[in-house]
């Protein structure tokens, strides 16, 4: 997994949320109910995020998967060689 990708995705996930929160908080029936602001923020992110960041969300997906069959790999050829030796 590339940290680069990760870090895109997570930067890209809060401006989701923390942009239209900002926004929000700028109508002042929202600051009063900043709670309220929230929970739309965290909507308006989720649909976003699963609207525009689809590409960010499959490289680190991507990654993962690699790292984790790289172990896997790696544990099954220890193993193998434990039992030649054995």
């Amino acid at each position: 997994m590339r940290a680069r990708s990760a870090f895109v995705y997570s930067l890209l996930r809060l401006l989701a949320f923390f942009v239209p929160f900002g926004v929000m908080m700028l109508f002042p029936i929202l600051r009063e109910h900043y709670w309220l602001a929230a929970i739309f923020a965290a909507l308006i992110g989720l649909s976003l995020s699963m609207l525009f960041l689809r590409r960010p969300l499959d490289a680190v997906s991507t990654g993962l998967s690699e790292r984790r069959e790289a172990r896997r790999r790696n544990a099954s050829d220890e193993s193998v060689e434990d039992v030649a030796t054995d």
